[in-house]
């Protein structure tokens, strides 16, 4: 399988899981969407957060370098990353209409990606100020894995908060795998 096709499937992964997830989060009360989780973020909002804050981040890196089609102006109406601890939206109403329109960027970015550019080399500034060269499908491949990453400890946190998110493997959530039309 290629790159992009492992991408395209992934985009659509965190495209669902992200529904799916805050389905489950939309209806709780305010006092357990912020209530100490004492996990690695303070609380489900901060993980949520969070999230955008990793996809923000690492797509608006690749926008500087007009991968996959992705502008600058793209990012117009979203937050704008600065810290990975940023809070954008205290409501998760609001966040969750971000989160949308964030995970159909995502998607028209990896239909639009091309196997040529994931083997191209970037150059970006991290938040610590270190200069990074990396390919983008490396960036890419890290996009997926810290959403997947964080995913995993917020459905820890939602469990034990007792809501039940449902099933989270990969086949499940895109039974079209990586052949996966859009």
């Amino acid at each position: 399988m290629s790159l992009v096709n492992n991408f395209k499937m992934m985009s659509l992964y965190n495209q669902r899981i992200n529904r799916q997830l805050m389905h489950c989060c939309l209806p709780l009360p305010v006092k357990v969407l912020e209530q100490d989780s004492q996990s690695f973020f303070t609380n489900i909002i901060s993980y949520w957060n969070h999230l955008l804050f990793g996809d923000l981040i690492l797509l608006t890196r690749l926008a500087h370098h007009n991968i996959g089609q992705l502008a600058l102006t793209d990012f117009a109406s979203f937050p704008s990353p600065k810290f990975p601890q940023d809070i954008y939206y205290q409501e998760l109403p609001q966040l969750n209409m971000c989160r949308q329109q964030l995970d159909e960027l995502i998607i028209r970015f990896c239909q639009k990606l091309t196997d040529n550019e994931c083997e191209q080399a970037i150059s970006y500034t991290t938040t610590e100020g270190e200069l990074l060269t990396k390919r983008v499908g490396d960036v890419i491949q890290h996009l997926f894995n810290h959403q997947t990453h964080h995913r995993g400890q917020l459905s820890c946190v939602l469990s034990q908060c007792g809501v039940d998110y449902g099933c989270m493997d990969l086949p499940v959530i895109v039974p079209e795998g990586s052949h996966c039309q859009h």
